[in-house]
């Protein structure tokens, strides 16, 4: 498809374009924002047709970008003002893809389908949201189960942060009543690390498949998702700090409950 030359700000798919650094538009339009040629490569290869492809000049020659254009809906060549206006950096990237976003039914999940499986509770940090969803895929997990009022994983900075893998990992999302549902009948572990655990993360006694519960950054799992554990870990602190950043406590337990 050839792409439309835009050099104006205001112009409507630009504006829109713009619009998907806001929740409510990501509501709105069922869609988000991809910053990257990588990560729009990712979304094509893994068969995610762009809506709207946008690049500056120097970009339009590469073989990865005109595979990307020949599935895109719509290609338009823009100016280095607009892709800094839309990334909302002074140093953006050259391509940049509007997608629709995917949620999976937790009733569509087939705990066969994988050892590892990760569930967080009320997550509120977009850039460990992104960074589990990385983690989940570098160790092949078979889903990323957001429980209750989490961050979007679709806005731009959690987008950022999964480098691609936000195409990779089936995103679910469900209130902690359907979660407890689904839960009672998981044929493996359900792992959760909380204070009061007196087992090392190391020590533990995982039956696969894994399904990792990880709580809000500041106050943990709530009762009644830690009560649904049947196994309680630890992650020791030896230095001054008395917690790990949720993200990485989430790759140190994914990685121990699949060596």
């Amino acid at each position: 498809m050839t792409a439309r030359t835009v050099t104006s700000l205001t112009n409507p798919t630009v504006k829109f374009v713009r619009a998907l650094h806001m929740r409510k538009s990501r509501q709105e339009s069922g869609l988000f924002l991809v910053e990257g040629l990588k990560s729009v490569t990712e979304a094509v290869e893994l068969g995610h047709p762009p809506k709207i492809l946008l690049h500056g000049e120097a970009a339009g020659a590469h073989p990865l970008l005109q595979r990307a254009a020949a599935v895109a809906e719509e290609t338009l060549e823009v100016s280095p003002a607009i892709l800094e206006k839309i990334s909302r950096r002074d140093n953006p990237q050259t391509v940049l893809g509007v997608f629709a976003q995917a949620f999976t039914d937790i009733a569509d999940l087939n705990a066969a389908a994988a050892r590892c499986w990760i569930a967080l509770e009320c997550v509120r940090d977009p850039g460990n949201l992104g960074t589990i969803i990385r983690t989940a895929d570098a160790a092949g997990c078979g889903a990323v189960i957001l429980i209750g009022d989490c961050c979007d994983p679709y806005s731009v900075e959690a987008v950022r942060a999964t480098m691609g893998s936000v195409f990779a990992v089936p995103m679910v999302k469900a209130t902690p009543e359907a979660f407890l549902a689904w839960r009672a009948g998981w044929p493996g572990s359900v792992i959760g690390t909380l204070l009061t655990a007196t087992t090392d993360f190391r020590a533990g006694p995982y039956r696969d498949p894994s399904l990792i519960l990880m709580g809000n950054e500041q106050a943990g799992l709530t009762p009644a998702l830690a009560a649904a554990c049947d196994v309680s870990v630890k992650i020791p602190m030896r230095g001054r700090a008395d917690s790990l950043n949720l993200a990485v406590a989430a790759g140190v337990m994914i990685y121990a409950a699949t060596s």
